[in-house]
């Protein structure tokens, strides 16, 4: 490690010392400066573009030349004629001013070489193929690439630190802009351009009555002949591994048209290479944002879906299977039709072996020790239909409808040095459907309305059955539970189950009114309602030997087993905002005013609750230069809970975990504040931005646990303890020549009031991480990555302290050899110290090797090897509320596989 990071420091002062630099000022005929004029180098010899750069707001500007060179220089910028000069290097750095005359003919002018980068308004335009070296197979490889563009661990694609919300291609949504599919699978050598689109706004005629800073899109342009043409590739592979047979199978095919688009991508393998994982499918929305985001009330419709065990990035075998398409089609320039269809088929084989600690001795819990064994299944079906009618500027009508249905279930054996060995089945067969409608109305310069109504209709039908031998002649650690739940002791196993069932019917609506008042400021007037109705229906039974199946009788909980809960909620609210420009400044003060009513029905009772909220809000942007701001927000929000908080029948989340409601919860309030600081300067190509965000939780749900050996029972109310959470993160990020340095940063602290065995306890955790990094960016040269995470977390959690810092140094390298080979490898190392004197480590190393004839070439032919050091398990350390977890997660052997890309 230490000789590679002399190698890179070597190569940067190598390349400083081989250059020169020339600097000036770009200006018009009026001495006015010219910020984002566009200047490039020329080798004059070679014909190779050599640098570029773009002017600041003091018309600034800096080429790296080398020495004793000769150089034409190009000047542009839009309305001005393009200007050109030859400049001769010696061995000393140059200063040249430059001044541009108006161009009012605007004749064309033929550029021998695009600009790598460059900005129009608040468009930022990438040319793709000066980002590129031939390794690049995917759109990922290239975004890695660009200046100010991040792909975090997520997956997701940020730019000056904020999420690309959507992608498109040539201007139609891709999947409706879900960045993790495009990004991984739209091919790299058919991108032409890459623009980021800031301050994007769904619809033209709200863009100038928003704030859309924080919204980011991004569009990629296809190079000629990709259109109206179909373009992808097909790659297949095999391979042999310990106990099976490995196979791949990956159709991409794409189509697009002025007027249509087909887009198909497809996957089958079992080598764990998942195009979306199950995570993906469940988070991917479609598109859809609920009409009352802004309004300051959160309602939650809880999520009942299954727990898997692992995630598909860690398991021991993976089968996985993908069907995916999307279209677009335009019959009139008026008219916009779009939808996409997606299966995903998983099945996975899992075993996590845990060390659980619980942090406070006086609470009498038993440390446990547990090896969980899973065989996961999970097939899950989406599809979208869109419609969107724009006759004219001053209407716009869209329909979204997306159904989705999933068909999950996991058998987990868990043996537990506590209570001993027991199997668990849960399934799930949940179904929803999410309506859209919005119309966007402009009766004249001066009044716009817009109207946005949102409908869901969702049924969630989880089963969880738990088997675990008995004694009946002897005590066991779970006897004391099944007395407690009434559960008959003289049968040999406690096999017991429970069935749930909920229904959720949402509308979500509201109509805004903005009138501008001039140039500088508009009001926007708004009414909204939210409509919630839940049904959750429950029973809790237990088999007996012969099958016999009884509904036992529980001694807690006043002998509730069962559930019959109907929740009603709704939100009739009104807004008023102001928003004024102001120089530099755009200030949004504002506020709504709500009227609440929630109602729950169970066991022949009635709690209703009906109470006025008033809630603030501001914004404030300082606007520095075009490319640099900073955004000051604070809001106060109301949460509101799901049916299943509020039912008090005993609900089985799992065998050592179960629950009961409260009927009286109340709303928790909470008071936010966040900071957003950014600057994206071309002019010494530096990225920085920074996020920090403060919340205060009051009367937050908090549970009161009670334990029995390792089994807890919970139930909730509202706290009168605040807590409290403060998020800081920040980016930095220079260019050097071909070097790239960057630098990641972030804090989190929690603070978290706690009720176990009846007693309060205060939970604070600190976490600190670090990750600096140097990329080189060589167009012909190997290329190299180093990272080094560093990151620490400290747990105070009432009776005990943890502490766990984390070392993980990772490299990348990557080369384009004879114009024909590609090899790519990556190397991490993981070290984590418990803090007691312990450490534990494991290491990862893949490689990827390709042949090809040219770029041009139909025919690829890859070796990838995974696990090369045939690690057996990764280990993470965790900590909660009351425990601390030490977990070995087993994942796939080594695997070597050959295959064939096919490119169309």
């Amino acid at each position: 490690m230490k000789r590679i990071c002399f190698l890179l420091l070597f190569l940067t002062v190598s390349i400083s010392y081989a250059q020169i630099t020339l600097e000036g000022v770009v200006k018009d005929s009026l001495n006015t400066p010219l910020e984002l004029a566009n200047v490039i180098a020329i080798d004059q010899e070679s014909s190779a573009l050599k640098s570029y750069g773009i002017t600041n707001a003091q018309g600034q500007y800096k080429l790296d030349l080398g020495k004793n060179g000769s150089y034409k220089i190009q000047i542009s910028y839009v309305g001005m004629k393009t200007l050109e000069d030859i400049i001769a290097t010696e061995e000393n750095n140059i200063r040249k001013d430059y001044t541009l005359k108006p161009d009012n003919v605007l004749e064309g002018v033929e550029l021998v070489y695009e600009m790598p980068v460059a900005v129009k308004g608040d468009t930022l335009v990438y040319n793709a193929d000066s980002f590129q070296d031939g390794t690049e197979r995917k759109l990922e490889d290239v975004l890695e690439n660009l200046p100010g563009v991040e792909i975090n661990e997520d997956g997701q694609v940020e730019v000056e630190g904020k999420v690309v919300n959507k992608i498109m291609v040539n201007g139609k949504d891709f999947f409706d802009g879900d960045t993790k599919l495009a990004t991984k699978n739209i091919p790299s050598k058919a991108v032409d351009k890459i623009q980021v689109l800031r301050n994007y706004s769904e619809v033209g005629q709200l863009r100038n009555v928003t704030n859309n800073q924080d919204n980011v899109a991004m569009n990629i342009k296809l190079k000629e002949g990709k259109e109206s043409f179909w373009f992808g590739n097909v790659t297949a592979g095999g391979g042999n591994a310990p106990d099976d047979a490995l196979y791949l199978l990956q159709p991409k095919l794409f189509y697009y048209s002025p007027k249509y688009s087909l887009n198909f991508i497809g996957d089958l393998n079992n080598t764990g290479e998942v195009a979306l994982t199950r995570r993906d499918i469940r988070n991917f929305g479609g598109g859809f944002q609920s009409p009352s985001r802004s309004s300051g009330t959160n309602i939650n419709l809880g999520d009942n879906s299954l727990d898997f065990l692992t995630t598909q990035s860690n398991a021991l075998e993976i089968e996985n299977k993908l069907a995916s398409g999307n279209f677009s089609y335009s019959p009139s320039q008026a008219l916009d039709l779009s939808g996409f269809l997606i299966y995903n088929s998983s099945r996975i084989l899992s075993n996590e072996s845990s060390f659980i600690r619980y942090t406070d001795p006086d609470l009498g819990i038993p440390d446990e020790t547990t090896d969980q064994s899973s065989l996961e299944r999970s097939d899950q079906g989406l599809m979208k239909l869109s419609a969107s009618y724009q006759p004219n500027f001053n209407n716009q009508l869209d329909y979204d409808i997306l159904a989705r249905v999933s068909n999950d279930r996991q058998d987990q054996n868990v043996l537990s040095s506590v209570i001993g060995n027991t199997q668990q089945l849960q399934e799930v067969t949940p179904y929803s459907i999410n309506q859209n409608i919005n119309y966007y109305y402009t009766l004249n310069e001066r009044n716009i309305f817009a109207f946005e109504a949102q409908h869901l209709l969702k049924n969630e039908d989880p089963f969880y059955r738990a088997l675990l031998a008995n004694d009946p002649n002897g005590e066991d650690a779970f006897d004391s539970t099944a007395e407690a739940l009434g559960l008959n002791t003289n049968s040999p196993t406690y096999d017991l189950g429970q069935n749930r069932r909920i229904k959720s019917n949402q509308l979500d609506a509201k109509l805004d009114y903005y009138n501008i008042l001039n140039a500088k400021s508009n009001i926007n007037l708004t009414l909204g309602v939210i409509l919630s109705r839940q049904e959750f229906n429950s029973n809790i039974f237990q088999f007996l030997a012969g099958g016999a199946q009884v509904d036992p009788t529980p001694t807690i909980n006043e002998g509730r087993a069962t559930n019959d809960t109907e929740y009603s909620f709704s939100d009739l609210y009104a807004g008023l905002h102001y928003r004024l420009k102001s120089g530099k400044f755009t200030i949004t003060p504002g506020f709504s005013v709500h009227a609440y009513g929630n109602r729950n029905v169970q066991f022949g009772e009635t709690f209703e609750d009906n109470f006025l909220r008033f809630l603030p809000d501001f914004e404030t942007r300082i606007q520095f230069k075009k490319s640099e701001a900073l955004t000051l927000r604070y809001d106060m929000r109301n949460q509101f809970t799901d049916v299943t908080r509020l039912a008090e029948g005993l609900v089985l989340n799992n065998l050592n975990s179960i629950q009961f409601g409260e009927s009286a919860l109340q709303n928790a309030l909470s008071h936010n504040i966040s900071l957003f600081y950014s600057s994206f300067n071309l002019f010494n190509y530096t990225n920085v931005f920074a996020r920090a965000a403060y919340s205060n939780n009051i009367d937050q749900i908090r549970s009161l646990t009670n334990f029995e050996n390792v089994i807890r029972t919970s139930t909730f109310f509202n706290s009168n303890f605040a807590d409290e959470n403060v998020n800081v993160f920040g980016r930095i990020q220079r260019t050097f020549g071909k070097i790239r340095a960057t630098l990641n940063a972030s804090f989190n602290y929690s603070k978290i009031n706690q009720f176990i065995q009846s007693e309060r306890s205060l939970n604070e955790a600190y976490t600190q991480t670090y990750t600096p990094g140097l990329r080189t960016n060589f167009k012909i040269a190997p290329n190299v990555t180093f990272r080094y995470r560093y990151s620490v977390t400290n747990n105070n959690q009432g009776g005990g302290e943890t502490t766990f810092v984390t070392q993980a140094p990772s490299i990348e390298f990557d080369a384009y050899i004879w114009k024909a080979v590609t090899f790519r490898t990556n190397y991490t190392y993981t070290q984590q110290d418990l803090g007691n004197g312990d450490s534990q480590s494991f290491q990862n190393l893949d490689a990827f090797l390709t042949y090809r004839k040219d770029k041009d070439a139909k025919w690829e032919y890859e070796i990838k090897a995974t696990n090369i050091l045939d690690i057996d398990a990764q280990v993470r350390n965790r900590a909660n509320n009351v425990s601390v977890f030490t977990s070995e997660t087993f994942i796939q052997p080594q695997f070597v596989t050959f295959r064939v890309v096919y490119t169309l």
